[in-house]
């Protein structure tokens, strides 16, 4: 089974120097058959304005992943982590038994454009924990780049949670396959150009929800990247 949710049916929030889309229900966008997919439950993609952020709020039982799309993103925490991830890098940030951090657009001058993903952890009060690691274009050109495992395998950032979270940009009239194992679920976040998911168009901005389904096909139409979650 496969449902688009387009990028224009997502929710939105504009609070001037933050523009964002939720594709679930997040603050004051509730939408009760938009909840979570798996343990996926938060995607919102952020556009923040030069030298405005988030300032100092408390997380608890979340696994959070920022994956920068342009830009840089300042961040510190009550972990002692006080680091700049830039597009390319992906940032994990397990909020376990309670953390505290801020992020900020680092530039004075440009946009921030990113991706802000929350999935459940598989037990609550876990201890907090960060990772940051760079993924070049090269590693996901044409292929799916494994970024976030539950083992930390193939150099990828550790989630507690049985996710494999795959980035890849697909050069036009290119494809990739991706076996499915039963009983799981994935879901494709479009981040730039379109591509077909299962013979499904989807283009910037809408996500793919799959489920009781034993194979991914991904081609392009265009230079395009996306990525890919497959949960046990």
């Amino acid at each position: 089974m496969l449902e688009l949710i387009a990028s224009k049916s997502r929710g939105s929030a504009d609070h001037g120097w933050l523009k964002a889309r939720h594709t679930f229900s997040f603050a004051d966008y509730q939408n009760p058959e938009r909840v979570r997919f798996g343990p996926l439950r938060v995607i919102n993609e952020d556009r923040i304005a030069p030298g405005q952020g988030f300032g100092r709020h408390p997380h608890k039982d979340m696994e959070i992943v920022t994956y920068p799309i342009s830009g840089a993103i300042e961040h510190r925490d009550s972990m002692g982590n006080g680091t700049v991830i830039s597009a390319g890098e992906i940032q994990r940030m397990t909020a376990g038994s309670g953390v505290q951090h801020s992020e900020y657009n680092h530039s004075e001058n440009d946009e921030l454009h990113l991706l802000q993903i929350w999935l459940f952890p598989e037990e609550n009060d876990l201890e907090p924990g960060y990772e940051q690691t760079l993924f070049t274009r090269e590693e996901k050109l044409n292929q799916l780049r494994l970024i976030a495992s539950r083992d930390g395998r193939d150099g990828s950032v550790t989630l507690h949670q049985r996710v494999d979270l795959y980035a890849s940009i697909l050069q036009p009239d290119s494809e990739i396959e991706h076996v499915i194992a039963d009983s799981h679920k994935v879901f494709v976040q479009v981040i730039s150009g379109v591509i077909s998911v299962n013979g499904q168009s989807a283009a910037a901005g809408d996500g793919v929800q799959i489920s009781a389904e034993g194979q991914l096909m991904i081609s392009s139409e265009s230079e395009a990247e996306f990525l890919v979650f497959d949960m046990g």
